[in-house]
């Protein structure tokens, strides 16, 4: 208790202290030999310099200015007097006018012509201007000579705690890793304060926490705030609502105080596991389902957020692991489980996996707290589906000569139904692949017949599809391409390429070269063409003509005509 007895009296007396010390050298300070200002006091100040005055020797005439205060904010009934200009030119004698210009000089300053006497006629805040310069000069009164050069001197307005401080930037918004230890760095904050940061404490700021504890601190003189407490748990609370404050005089009393809020939020970090929402999952499937289709997912939570919760999935054990994938949906973070291969109910009716969430980004701080992984098992039971006919080939070749004898087999397609029942399966042909009608099929057995006859050399190739329809379920078809290859017979006589006109001079020689004859055939024998060329049997005996095979000639299907 006497320890803050005695910092109110420090409070209350040390601006008294600092402006009677502040006053007293305007006083004392100047040489009595010089002219003096005078600050506002009690007559016997007064009398007290005229004494000196007339005791000390002058060496020189002028002005010697000190600095003029007074204080701001100061208002009173009378105009506040700042101080007095005197010249020791000044005998007493009414002589003497007394001249204020500058700053404020004749609005805010205003001056006694005879005296020298300066009062403040407004109240001042130091805030809006600290300091006026203005000139004095003294001057005949009868003449307006000047009696000496004009002098500067300045008016300095004294500060007083009139301004709080204020967090110029507030509110703050801050965020700090959870789990940080104690003394982790979260932000910084900064006050102002208007009033004068050299005179006295009006300016000096301490920080304190008004709310926010026992999480965070401040250091008193710098604001930084860091964390108090440790392993602050994100999931637990994420947002704090800090109320610092700023205090002024040195955070004594009677100082004035400014605060700002300072909103934290605890960022995340993983220090968070993934966990199924489930040890066991069961999902059913139909054994026709499309390659890539998703059959069920599977979901890990984390408590943590972003980054830190992302997981990826796997399959680590069963009897599927080549059935069936995993994959992470980036969206929900879901496991999504698809079928990487056909299933078949007949073959195998159920499968059993177990399948693992990790953890992507581990923060090795927290890797003692146990694996950042999960597991689950998945059963997942293949259901019948009534399928389709199945082709004992996924495609068919037939061959056949193109003298064939109509409903001759020329090949037997067969398919089967891989249900369980075992439904009956018939053939047909679909006629919009055969528009003309040259095949035909027993629907029991599947064999392929000649409806017409064939011709290689109008259409060599002809393709056509088969239909297998189960019997009990029409819905349930299947359909298979079958190839029908036409094979050469030597049913065409060679013709020439074209008609010739040979025509020979009259003196043609012997052995001339007339004319080179050439002919083509619609068959396809495998091993080419080859064509003996000769004359009409009543040209055998002709003297004058003769054919040969051209020698020089690469295909064999050419013979030079000429003369004997």
């Amino acid at each position: 208790m006497p320890e803050r007895l005695t910092e109110m009296l420090m409070d209350t007396w040390t601006p008294l202290i600092i402006l009677w010390i502040t006053v007293l050298p305007s006083i004392y300070m100047a040489p009595m030999n010089q002219s003096q200002v005078l600050p506002s006091g009690s007559s016997t100040g007064l009398k007290r310099l005229n004494e000196e005055q007339r005791v000390l020797h002058r060496s020189k005439r002028g002005w010697v200015w000190n600095q003029m205060f007074v204080l701001e904010e100061f208002s009173g009934p009378e105009p506040i007097l700042v101080g007095r200009l005197h010249t020791d030119l000044d005998p007493g004698s009414s002589k003497i006018k007394y001249i204020l210009s500058g700053d404020g000089a004749g609005t805010i300053f205003v001056i006694n012509d005879k005296t020298g006497d300066i009062h403040a006629m407004k109240r001042l805040d130091r805030e809006e201007k600290a300091e006026y310069t203005l000139t004095a000069q003294a001057v005949d009164r009868d003449t307006n000579q000047p009696l000496e050069p004009p002098s500067e001197f300045i008016i300095k307005v004294q500060d007083i705690n009139d301004n709080a401080p204020e967090f110029v930037e507030g509110p703050y918004h801050a965020t700090v890793p959870e789990m940080s230890v104690v003394g982790t760095f979260v932000t910084k904050v900064t006050a102002t304060d208007a009033d004068d940061p050299v005179y006295g404490n009006s300016a000096k700021l301490v920080y304190s926490i008004l709310e926010g504890q026992p999480y965070f601190s401040i250091e008193p003189h710098t604001a930084i705030i860091k964390t108090a407490l440790p392993n602050m748990d994100r999931e637990a609370k994420e947002e704090y609502f800090v109320v610092i404050q700023a205090k002024d005089m040195g955070g004594h009393m009677g100082g004035l105080s400014g605060t700002t809020t300072v909103t934290i939020t605890l960022s995340d970090v993983n220090d968070n596991p993934p966990k199924f929402a489930q040890s066991l999952y069961h999902f059913s499937v139909m054994e026709d389902v499309a390659l890539g289709e998703p059959i069920g997912r599977v979901k890990a939570n984390d408590l943590d957020i972003g980054e830190n919760a992302k997981s990826s999935y796997d399959i680590i054990e069963g009897d599927g692991m080549d059935v069936f994938e995993i994959t992470t949906d980036a969206q929900t973070q879901d496991g999504i489980i698809r079928v990487r291969k056909p299933l078949d109910f007949e073959t195998k009716k159920s499968y059993t996996l177990k399948v693992e969430a990790a953890n992507i980004h581990i923060d090795p701080r927290f890797l003692s707290g146990g694996p950042f992984k999960d597991t689950a098992t998945v059963k997942i039971v293949v259901e019948d589906a009534d399928e389709p006919p199945v082709f004992s080939s996924p495609t068919y070749l037939l061959e056949v000569h193109e003298n064939a004898a109509l409903n001759s087999v020329l090949g037997q397609v067969t398919a089967h139904d891989p249900d369980v029942s075992s439904s009956p399966i018939r053939f047909s042909i679909d006629r919009h692949t055969d528009l003309e009608r040259q095949f035909n099929i027993n629907a029991e057995d599947g064999k392929i017949t000649l409806a017409t006859p064939l011709d290689r050399e109008t259409s060599t190739w002809h393709n056509i599809t088969i239909v297998a329809t189960e019997t009990r379920n029409h819905s349930q078809v299947s359909r298979v391409p079958v190839a029908i290859k036409v094979l050469d017979v030597n049913d065409n006589a060679p013709e020439f390429a074209s008609e010739h006109e040979a025509f020979l001079c009259e003196n043609g020689k012997p052995g001339q070269v007339i004319q080179i004859v050439s002919a083509v055939d619609k068959d396809d024998p495998k091993n080419g063409h080859y064509f003996l060329y000769s004359l009409l049997p009543e040209m055998v005996n002709n003297p004058n003509f003769t054919i040969k095979k051209n020698e020089g000639c690469r295909t064999p299907d050419r013979f030079p005509l000429s003369s004997p």
